[in-house]
C-alpha cells in the first residue's frame, strides 16, 4: 500500500467514541458514529448543578402535555387528587400533575441546599433536605412514565428523567450520557428524512422538496446539538425555523389535472407536513421518540401502497348498526 492510501485508510478508519477534535469549523466529539458539537462541562459544583437543572426543567415542561408544571408547595394537594381518582383517564393526568409537584419540589429543595452551601454551610448527602430532594426526584420519576409529549403520542420518560441524572451524576459523567442520547436522536432523525425521501422522490411534482429535506436535516442535528446559551445559537434558530416554514410552503408543481390524484397528492402534503413535525419533535426533545416514529412510518407505508392515508379517518365497524 502506497502511502497515498495509507492516507486515505486513516481517513476512513472510524475515530474512537469519546474522541475529540475539529470537525468541519467546530469542535466536536465522536459518539456512535457521528460527530457531535462539544461542550466542556463545567465545574462540578452545586451552584452548576443547580443551572444545569434550572435548564433541563425549562425543557422539560416547555416539551410535555400542557397543565402539568404544578409547584412544588401543592405537591400534597395534588397527591390527595391523584390517590382519591378512580377513572384511569383522568388519573393517568392527575399522575402527571403530582410529578410535576415532585419535580419542582426537588428543584425547591436542592435551591435551598445550594444557597445554604454558598452562605458556608455545608450540606452532606446525609442530610434530610438532601434525602428528601432525592426521594422527590425518584417520584418524580416513576410517575413520569405518564407524562406525554405535547403532541400526545407518547411519553416522555427520557427526557423526564434527566434531571434526576443531573442530581445524582457528576456533571462531566451527565454530558458523556446526554452526547449518546444526541446520537441516538441524530440516528432517528435520519431514519425519518431517509423515509421521507424514499416516499417523496416517486411522487409527481415532489422533486423540488427533496432538497428541502436535507436541509430539513442538518439543520435539525444542529439544533440537537446546539446549547441555547450558546453564541452560534442565533444562526442555528433561524435557520432551523425557516428550514420548517419552507416545507409547510412548499408545492408540488408539474401536475396533470386528473380530479382522481387530487386526493394522492394532498395526503401527500399531508404526509410531508407530518414527518417535518416528528423530525421538529424530535429536535425539540432530544432523545428517540420511539413509537411516534413508528406512527409515522407506518404512515409512510400506507401512502406508498394505497396512495392515501385514508384509514387514519377510518371509523371502525363498531360505530355502524345493521340497516
Amino acid at each position: 500500500m502506497n502511502g497515498k492510501s495509507l492516507e486515505l485508510a486513516a481517513q476512513t478508519v472510524e475515530p474512537d467514541n469519546g474522541t475529540i477534535r475539529e470537525h468541519n469549523g467546530k469542535i466536536c466529539v465522536f459518539t456512535d458514529g457521528y460527530w457531535l458539537r462539544y461542550y466542556a462541562p463545567p465545574p462540578n459544583t452545586m451552584a452548576e448543578k443547580r443551572e444545569l437543572i434550572y435548564s433541563l426543567r425549562r425543557r422539560v415542561f416547555h416539551h410535555t402535555e400542557e397543565g402539568i408544571n404544578s409547584p412544588g408547595w401543592r405537591m400534597e394537594i395534588s397527591r390527595k387528587y391523584y390517590e382519591a381518582e378512580t377513572d384511569p383517564a383522568r388519573k393517568r393526568v392527575k399522575a402527571a400533575m403530582l410529578a410535576g409537584s415532585l419535580f419542582n419540589r426537588a428543584t425547591d429543595i436542592f435551591t435551598s441546599v445550594v444557597e445554604l452551601e454558598e452562605k458556608g454551610i455545608h450540606v452532606d448527602d446525609t442530610n434530610q433536605l438532601v434525602k428528601q430532594c432525592e426521594a422527590c426526584f425518584m417520584e418524580a420519576l416513576e410517575l413520569g412514565k405518564e407524562v406525554k409529549h405535547f403532541s400526545g403520542e407518547e411519553g416522555v420518560d427520557e427526557l423526564w428523567g434527566e434531571p434526576f441524572k443531573a442530581f445524582s451524576m457528576p456533571i462531566d459523567k451527565f454530558f458523556e450520557s446526554r452526547y449518546i442520547k444526541l446520537a441516538q436522536t441524530f440516528a432517528a432523525i435520519d431514519c425519518v428524512v431517509d423515509r421521507m425521501v424514499s416516499v417523496f422522490e416517486k411522487v409527481d411534482g415532489f422533486d423540488d422538496v427533496l432538497p428541502l429535506l436535507e436541509e430539513l436535516r442538518d439543520v435539525c442535528k444542529t439544533e440537537v446539538e446546539t446549547m441555547r446559551r450558546d453564541e452560534a445559537i442565533y444562526e442555528v434558530w433561524p435557520r432551523y425555523v425557516t428550514a420548517k416554514e419552507n416545507i409547510m410552503a412548499f408545492k408540488p408543481c408539474g401536475l396533470s389535472t386528473h380530479e382522481n390524484r387530487l386526493r394522492y397528492w394532498e395526503d401527500g402534503l399531508r404526509l410531508l407536513h407530518m414527518g417535518k413535525d416528528v423530525v421538529s419533535y424530535l429536535s425539540g426533545v432530544r432523545v428517540p421518540m420511539p413509537a411516534t416514529t413508528e406512527n409515522y412510518m407506518a404512515n409512510c407505508d400506507l401512502f406508498e401502497k394505497n396512495g392515501s392515508l385514508d384509514s387514519e379517518f377510518s371509523i371502525p365497524d363498531a360505530c355502524f348498526v345493521d340497516a
